[in-house]
């Protein structure tokens, strides 16, 4: 009766918890989209923060399409010195949150910006956890680039560098900037360049003679910098951080660090020089119509390609600059050369070539610079760079002057000509034009997808192994040294690759921001900035009508996996456990549901409260940031993992609102995997008693709301050294084997007897003279 009782209290505890949410959403009205919010921010600025020099703010102006997205000019004395504006006025710049992350900016007349603050935002990983000075840097390094420019370039990463931890709100901060400032440059009628023919130069297609090394570095068509020891470390030492000071280069200050050369290959004796002829025509025949590609060599103990490159396809450590324009290079871009073709040329270990993307606006007849960026470590999460530029100008003898014709009254005016072949016509190069707009256009989580195509297909293949672990459970825990095997491996790799190296860890903070996009302004992409978190809550919500809760949380969950690995541990190295009684459990494993529920109710009224509130997880501070945070953050972590030790999965069991919330939809389930027998229970309890989270009742019933179907029941449902069951149907199997392998051996004690007896019975005599064997019984 008791187990009985218990039942109902959990069947009425979770139908309350789904009618207490469907109330509480229902009772959720939507929250008014805020306008006008660029004055009140104006008002906590100065002038000076948006354009250096100016003294007062003017009247909103606003622009020909809407009312609700004005600029404000910005005046020095009587002139106008630039506009400021709010990136979420004319771009949508929903983050990780879903909700938008406000940057007011300052832009000049040509599109440069010369100032942007932060102004609000509900970013988690940037309210809690990742300092705002290193938000505010990212912004900052926008200043001095042109939104133009920017807004041509294709690369899938910005031209500053990312913020480790924080990528999906930093890359939507800086793409935010790029589309608001074109946006305002073409309200403000200023997007198009001034139509005044001038003189050009441009490349000289029809020199294409083969020159050796020592010309090509004579004359400047192969571009040197030089780096040593001593020099790498002066330059850390003028940043003056400590840090980076105490980590000095090892080596004696003349050892050469990196020894970098560069050419722009697309200029034909350049190209056939150091390619050879097979090489560079086909680089010719590759390259689109505008497109430009630069070879790069290295030598020295320091790569220019860099980890980066390793891990996502970035080269993280070079980058090319032309005005205030930046090029990114990616694995798309690059082609690894194996030597130089050139007649007296060293031999490098690293050589690649890059292809500019298609529409860049880049002119090769103009100078631009190879900036390498040296880094330095200081912490997991913090490092210090320095910068190197390899200026580049192409020799005079490869360029040619030309006065082009003014173009017709209203013509756009044309990009700079870029004579390749007598096929460029003026058709080709507007179908080359539209085709940077539209890669400019790309949506943004689109190039975040394209940029971690590595990491999906890890991620994805990790979830079928599951699935096929899941569907052949049966196969599986039948062997119980196989099944320990996998297990450990799946959760390190959860742990070690899917927490801290891809920190795709989930949050109840991904669920009341779901709830709160829903009832407000719900659009996909808001997920999708994040491909790796997009696809694990895609394939938990598939789990969830097949196992309920436990796929994650018990295989895909990198804090739970830290929490078993360490208690597996503390198992082995002899940590006495506690077993918590079975009451008690049932009263302390409530309070998780309680948790998300005040979460839940929270985020209602305001949901940068609630997520401040949900650090009660200390997903981000053990899995995102690496325990380098505030002590006292650490401090929770380690005593929720302490308490883990000797109660195994202790902050699953009672404090975990993610588990709680996955645990309401999961009574939905479908099917039902997990094996029972009508001796579970009673009287056996091996189970129960060995169930890491003590989901299993002492009637032998599994509760699917903690079950984080680990399998460990069914490796003893199987096991015939351990279940009872199985047990007697082992020694059941014996002893019919045993009395088989008796009557066998006394059949064949008999056949032999029987053999035995028959040769003593009988006499064989053989006759002398024929030799004839005769047979007869013995004695006649």
């Amino acid at each position: 009766m008791a187990v009985v009782r218990i039942r109902r209290v959990q069947r009425w505890v979770g139908s309350a918890l789904v009618a207490l949410l469907l109330l509480l959403t229902g009772l959720a009205t939507a929250e008014a989209a805020d306008s006008g919010r660029l004055l009140p921010y104006l008002a906590k600025l100065q002038p000076s923060d948006l354009v250096p020099g100016a003294d007062r703010f003017g009247a909103p102006t606003p622009n020909s399409q809407s009312v609700n997205t004005p600029t404000v000019p910005v005046y020095k004395g009587d002139t106008v010195v630039g506009h400021a504006y709010l990136t979420s006025d004319f771009v949508n710049t929903t983050g990780y949150s879903g909700r938008p992350i406000d940057v007011v900016v300052g832009l000049t007349a040509d599109g440069t910006v010369t100032g942007a603050r932060l102004m609000d935002h509900h970013e988690p990983i940037v309210l809690i956890g990742i300092p705002p000075a290193r938000i505010n840097g990212f912004i900052n390094g926008y200043v001095g680039k042109n939104v133009l420019t920017l807004a041509t370039q294709s690369a899938a990463s910005p031209p500053v560098d990312i913020v480790s931890g924080a990528t999906v709100t930093v890359m939507v901060i800086g793409d935010s900037i790029i589309r608001s400032g074109k946006k305002v440059m073409q309200a403000l009628g200023k997007a198009g360049a001034d139509s005044t023919p001038a003189i050009t130069r441009s490349v000289d297609l029809t020199r294409d003679a083969v020159e050796d090394w020592a010309t090509l570095i004579g004359d400047g068509s192969v571009r040197r910098l030089t780096l040593t020891v001593g020099e790498v470390n002066a330059a850390f030492e003028k940043t003056g951080r400590a840090e980076a000071i105490a980590r000095a280069e090892a080596g004696s200050p003349d050892e050469t660090f990196i020894d970098l050369y560069a050419a722009l290959v697309t200029i034909p004796t350049i190209g056939r020089s150091l390619l050879g002829d097979a090489e560079y025509e086909t680089l010719t025949k590759r390259l689109k119509p505008g497109q430009q590609a630069v070879w790069v060599a290295g030598q020295g103990r320091y790569s220019f390609k860099g980890s980066g490159y390793v891990r996502g396809g970035i080269f993280d450590r070079v980058e090319m600059v032309q005005h205030e324009g930046s090029i990114r290079f990616r694995d798309k871009m690059h082609k690894r050369m194996g030597s130089v073709a050139a007649a007296g040329a060293p031999d490098f270990p690293e050589i690649g070539l890059f292809v500019l993307p298609e529409g860049t606006e880049f002119n090769p007849a103009e100078p631009w610079r190879l900036q390498l960026l040296v880094q330095r470590a200081i912490a997991a999460l913090d490092k210090v760079f320095v910068t190197f530029d390899l200026g580049y100008q192409p020799p005079d003898k490869f360029l040619k002057t030309e006065q082009p014709a003014p173009p017709p009254s209203g013509a756009a005016p044309a990009a700079p000509a870029i004579d390749q072949s007598a096929s460029h016509s003026p058709a080709i190069q507007a179908a080359g034009a539209a085709e940077a707009e539209e890669a400019a256009e790309t949506p943004l989580w689109q190039r975040i997808w394209q940029n971690r195509q590595a990491d999906i297909a890890v991620l994805t293949s990790a979830i079928l192994l599951l699935t096929g672990i899941f569907f052949f459970q049966d196969q599986l825990t039948r062997r119980p040294k196989l099944y320990e095997r996998v297990r450990t491996a799946y959760l390190v790799f959860t742990l070690v690759w899917l927490g801290w190296y891809a920190t795709a860890q989930l949050s109840v903070v991904n669920v009341l921001t779901f709830a709160n996009a829903l009832r407000t302004d719900f659009r996909w992409d808001y997920f999708m900035m994040d491909p790796l978190v997009f696809i694990l809550w895609f394939s938990v919500a598939a789990s969830l009508l097949f196992w309920g809760r436990g796929a994650f949380c018990g295989w895909l969950c990198p804090f739970g996996a830290l929490q078993e690995l360490a208690s597996k541990a503390a198992k082995r190295i002899g940590i006495r456990q506690i077993t918590v009684p079975f009451a008690l459990h049932q009263r302390l494993w409530p309070i998780k549901y309680i948790l998300f529920l005040l979460l839940f109710g929270l985020s209602l009224q305001s949901l940068g409260t609630a997520e401040k509130a949900a650090e009660i997880e200390p997903f981000k501070t053990a899995i995102i940031l690496h325990f380098i945070r505030d002590w006292w953050f650490v401090a929770f972590a380690v005593a929720l993992l302490a308490a883990g030790l000797v109660i195994e999965r202790f902050f699953c069991r009672y404090l975990c609102p993610l588990g709680a919330a996955l645990a309401i939809p999961g009574r939905l389930r479908m099917f039902d995997w997990l094996r029972r027998y009508k001796d579970c229970g009673s009287p056996c309890q091996r189970c129960g008693n060995e169930c890491p989270v003590q989901a299993i009742h002492p009637d032998g019933s599994i509760n699917p709301n903690e079950c984080i179907q680990c399998l460990h029941c069914q490796m003893l449902y199987h096991h015939d050294h351990k279940c009872p069951v199985m047990i007697q149907k082992r020694q059941k199997r014996e002893k019919w084997q045993a009395a088989e392998a008796k009557l066998a051996a006394e059949k064949q004690a008999a056949q032999q007897a029987l053999q035995q007896a028959s040769a003593r019975s009988t006499v064989a005599t053989a006759d002398p003279a024929t030799g004839r064997l005769t047979i007869r019984p013995h004695g006649t």
